[in-house]
């Protein structure tokens, strides 16, 4: 072994490395506190100021990291959260963890990376390893950041060690955390590989060394591809109970009652979130420069997508029941997050299926005791309502999007208001005004209006 993969590992298993988190979001800043907990320096920067300042008063903006956490490690001095570049200089060991979103033509938008290795060759001081956690396609990080640092004259294995590790975040997740959380990792050397094992082993209980980046950022696609595949054909499912008048919730905890061969994946309004959205079109956006096009990648995406419109659509149809157009209808949606227990509205299909009903002239509220506001595409700030029963029975319809635990489904159902429930959240409720996505309308011509509702 060479001098510079000595020293880091001395620095590493001595705990006296000072380790950076470039990106202070969802993934982040988990990380960052769990290197601090082990007993690492650990310097988070993030150029949004308000982010490192928010942090150094002790007060958490990530709802997965308390403040007790955040104050604990400010007091023993192992978290100094911070918005200059230039503390790369400190750093023997750098963590990439900034977005990678889609740009407005769907192709991966890997910028946000690019500007973290210009400040990495304008600021860091030899030997230093660099792991990239940030979500990517297979080359990435050998195209990105190791060629980048050798074309101005960085020396792999010498000047820098280099891994990609994918990051396993799941918001609101009260049994998989960082910790606990299996972590793949693959470097660009053995060496790199060993070094970022080292680290990673000291806060993750379980390493999964793999041969190379490319093999750990295909795995990080595939979980997230598999999953939005499978949502894809139960949404297709529920598109087809629809039609036949079945119950595509029965039908799924009936196939689930297999103890072999199945896994049960549900449909829902779409899909959200940081990965399941992106991920896939990042696989099939680098596998066409091998002038091979996934079929199941694009049709799976073309279904999830098409679900907002659907939720719309079958709104309209179930207000017709009553006599009502969607048009000045107004339309409650329950819940903004895209998953349950959290305020992450990233990619939320509720955020898509307020636009279509305002666009189909509804008058449209939304109720999230999580969210409470989000920007609307005209850049208005959209606030939820205050709950009560007597605001619930004032609308025509009521779309569930999100199935929050602390909702009053009981109350909210017994309210008399018509509901499109496309999670199956009001399961224990059979009423006639509840209606289920994926189960058609068989039963239409034998409801009576709410009294509830005025119509």
């Amino acid at each position: 072994m060479n001098a510079s993969y000595t020293a880091l590992r001395q620095l590493f298993e001595s705990k006296t490395a000072k380790i950076g988190v470039m990106g202070l979001g969802y993934v982040g800043l988990p990380l960052a506190v769990e290197m601090a907990k082990s007993g690492y320096t650990v310097y988070g920067i993030d150029i949004d100021e308000r982010k490192s300042a928010t942090l150094l008063e002790g007060r958490s903006y990530i709802q997965d990291v308390p403040d007790e956490h955040i104050r604990e490690c400010l007091e023993e001095g192992r978290f100094h959260p911070t918005s200059q570049l230039s503390s790369i200089k400190w750093l023997d060991m750098i963590s990439i963890c900034v977005p990678t979103p889609l740009n407005e033509h769907q192709e991966p938008d890997t910028s946000y990376i690019t500007r973290v290795v210009d400040a990495i060759k304008t600021y860091m001081q030899p030997p230093a390893l660099i792991v990239l956690e940030s979500t990517t396609y297979p080359g990435t990080t050998e195209e990105l950041i190791q060629a980048e640092l050798e074309a101005v004259g960085y020396r792999l294995g010498e000047d820098f060690f280099l891994c990609f590790s994918p990051e396993r975040v799941d918001p609101s997740n009260i049994q998989y955390q960082t910790k606990n959380t299996p972590k793949v990792l693959g470097g660009t050397t053995p060496e790199c590989t060993e070094l970022g094992s080292l680290v990673y082993r000291e806060f993750v209980d379980n390493i999964v060394e793999v041969t190379s980046p490319k093999v750990a950022e295909m795995s990080k696609l595939l979980e997230n591809t598999f999953r939005s595949v499978n949502i894809a054909f139960m949404n297709e499912m529920a598109l087809l109970c629809d039609k036949m008048n079945i119950d595509i919730w029965e039908v799924i905890r009936a196939a689930s009652t297999k103890p072999f061969g199945f896994m049960p994946f549900y449909p829902g309004p779409g899909i959200g979130g940081h990965c399941i959205p992106l991920d896939p079109m990042y696989l099939s956006w680098k596998a066409k420069g091998f002038r091979f096009f996934s079929q199941f990648i694009e049709l799976a995406q073309s279904v999830n997508q098409t679900m907002p419109d659907y939720v719309v659509g079958k709104t309209a149809e179930i207000l017709n029941i009553y006599s009502r157009s969607i048009r000045n209808s107004r339309i409650l949606l329950l819940g903004m997050a895209y998953k349950p227990e959290i305020n992450d509205l990233r990619e939320s299909p509720g955020l898509e299926i307020y636009e279509l009903f305002r666009k189909s002239g509804a008058l449209v509220d939304y109720y999230d005791p999580y969210a409470p506001s989000f920007l609307d595409k005209a850049g208005q700030q959209i606030h939820s309502i205050d709950y009560s029963t007597d605001k619930i029975r004032q609308y025509d319809c009521i779309v569930t999007i999100t199935a929050h635990k602390a909702l009053q489904y009981e109350e909210i159902a017994n309210t008399g208001t018509v509901i499109f429930d496309t999670r199956n959240a009001f399961r224990d409720f059979s009423q006639p005004h509840i209606y289920k996505l994926g189960s058609g309308l068989a039963s239409a011509e034998k409801v009576a209006p709410p009294q509830a509702v005025g119509l």
